[in-house]
């Protein structure tokens, strides 16, 4: 391996271990709440906004900051958003009250939005031919692997030291980060083209993803029409009693992205500067990969959303035992990714991708004749195997192919586009799925508890509506009352039951996936650009991005005439 080749690879560890903590935290804390509400007093409203308000920041600016990145230098941005992502780190770990906390977290969110498309587009911009297929297995390896460590990591710092080291973890971590792509990662950027910024495009955009991706993960929670719940954040209330906020931001949603669409296409069709340009799509492999991408999201981690909830309500696992048992999605996560790209090399990545998403569906139906009050983690552990596995080699090798065929200089943006998909499927899936888990609860609830003798109907419905609304872990309280045996387990068994139906229907969505990734063309390593050349001369630097432009501009008019 030669320097240049080497240092590649270094620069390669800085962003996937600053991807590593924005994953992690996006799962880190599920286990450290109850520790956070007790110490900072906190209403259950405002607990549940420190884990709401991360992914929704983190959702809506995504395709902003990725074309900020092409316009202003991807390393650039990358390092700012550690920057940011660091120092709200230290606010969070420093919060003394909940509004604060929340802040801090939203600021996260931001840091946030700026790593993940940076990490992206500069690996699609360093690495090509078969190193590009490794490197975008180690991507995708971070990315399965590290969303299911976080639960176990979270349930150890919580456990043996405190919760604000959840927080403070990011901090020595995320300076290494630092400086190593400081050192070692070359600054890319979009050096031709018209270079101003698109405010416009960057309100709508912002508003139109933050309305879409609030309403579909507080569908469930505030209710899809009528208020199930008072909407609150900090001192302000929901002022409508008759109707949900839900609608109204999904309603919201439907205006200003189809409005930020037309307005996009306007400024392209104008040769006005803009935040997307949506003839990225002509690409069959960013329209169609983006496609299997949204529709895999919906059900890919449909059993990381169900089983820590079972595990903990039905089994009775605690929180660090619940994380032991996830390790092995990460551990098959791990090992997927790097073995994705020897596979890609020889059989194409979409073969693949295809295999992973086929694995991921396998693991999920083997999961559920397991799941049963009477099951364990290490029975399910194998399973939770070959899913993440599948997860490492279907998320590496589809990215891969969603831009394999895009312009470096425009890498920024489809790595924006790329990850809105994803978080939006995610938001979509988490919706869908967990109004099936909590209406076949709520049902399965009620139903088993009128089979009991003489089970008085109102408090059927009452112990059914408190079974929804705690996710089962009402469980937890029951099984302390003496004689409630009977109702323990007709919960248990209605909980099994939703397990079922909600895990069947995270892995149709993968075979819908799977059967969405047949349109994808077959991309082989040996097409794309040479791989960026490492220089400290910013002359040099320059010349070489002007170059890069050029031959995949040329590239792109070859393969239109063709």
């Amino acid at each position: 391996m030669n320097e240049q080749s080497r240092t590649r690879w270094i620069g390669l560890t800085g962003l996937a271990l600053g991807l590593a903590l924005i994953i992690v935290d996006a799962t880190i804390l599920n286990v450290a709440i109850p520790s956070i509400i007790r110490d900072l007093n906190l209403q259950l409203t405002d607990a549940e906004w420190v884990n709401t308000i991360y992914s929704l920041i983190f959702a809506s600016l995504l395709i902003t900051v990725g074309r900020l990145g092409d316009l202003f230098g991807r390393k650039r941005m990358y390092l700012l958003g550690l920057t940011i992502f660091m120092l709200a780190s230290l606010l969070a770990a420093r919060a003394s009250s909940g509004s604060f906390l929340i802040l801090a977290r939203a600021l996260q969110g931001v840091g946030a939005a700026m790593i993940l498309p940076s990490t992206l587009s500069s690996v699609n911009a360093m690495f090509r031919g078969r190193e590009r297929a490794i490197a975008f297995g180690i991507w995708g390896s971070v990315i399965g692997g590290m969303a299911a460590v976080g639960p176990l990591l979270g349930g150890w710092l919580t456990t043996d030291y405190s919760w604000h080291w959840a927080f403070y973890i990011n901090l020595p971590l995320g300076l290494v980060a630092a400086t190593l792509t400081l050192t070692t990662v070359p600054e890319t950027r979009e050096s031709t083209g018209q270079r101003g910024v698109d405010l416009l495009g960057i309100v709508l955009s912002t508003l139109g993803f933050s309305a879409l991706v609030f309403g579909l993960i507080e569908g469930e929670r505030y209710g899809w029409w009528h208020p199930t719940e008072i909407f609150r954040i900090g001192g302000w209330t929901w002022p409508v009693e008759e109707l949900s906020p839900v609608p109204i931001s999904l309603a919201l949603a439907a205006v200003l992205l189809p409005s930020f669409a037309v307005y996009q296409w306007h400024r392209v069709s104008h040769g006005e500067p803009s935040l997307l340009d949506l003839r990225l799509f002509r690409y069959r492999s960013f329209r169609w990969g983006n496609l299997a991408a949204l529709i895999v999201s919906l059900g890919e981690f449909g059993i990381i959303f169900i089983l820590p909830l079972y595990l903990q309500s039905v089994l009775g696992y605690s929180a660090l035992q619940t994380g032991f048992v996830l390790v092995a999605v990460a551990l098959g996560a791990f090992l997927g990714g790097p073995a994705a790209a020897n596979l890609a090399t020889r059989f194409g990545a979409r073969l693949v991708v295809r295999s992973g998403m086929l694995l991921e569906t396998i693991g999920l139906l083997a999961i559920v004749p397991l799941l049963n009050p009477d099951t364990t983690g290490w029975r399910i552990a194998p399973a939770l195997f070959v899913y993440g596995v599948g997860v490492g080699l279907a998320t590496a090798q589809l990215t891969s192919l969603i831009l394999a065929e895009v312009p470096t200089a425009q890498s920024g943006q489809a790595s924006g586009v790329q990850s809105t998909t994803r978080q939006v499927g995610a938001a979509l899936g988490i919706a869908i799925l967990g109004t099936l888990l909590a209406a076949t609860l709520s049902s399965q609830t009620e139903s088993r508890l009128l089979q009991l003798p003489g089970f008085p109907v109102a408090q059927a419905q009452q112990l059914a509506l408190a079974t929804k609304q705690s996710a089962a872990q009402i469980v937890l309280q029951l099984r302390t009352v003496p004689g409630s045996e009977p109702l323990v387990r007709a919960i248990e068994d209605a909980f099994t039951d939703a397990a079922h139906r909600t895990a069947f229907a995270a892995a149709a969505f993968l075979a819908i996936g799977l059967l969405a990734s047949w349109l994808i063309p077959d991309i082989r390593p040996g097409r794309e650009e040479k791989p960026l050349t490492v220089t400290t001369d910013p002359l040099a630097a320059s010349r070489t991005a002007e170059l890069e432009v050029s031959t995949s501009r040329t590239a792109d008019a070859t393969q239109d005439k063709r």
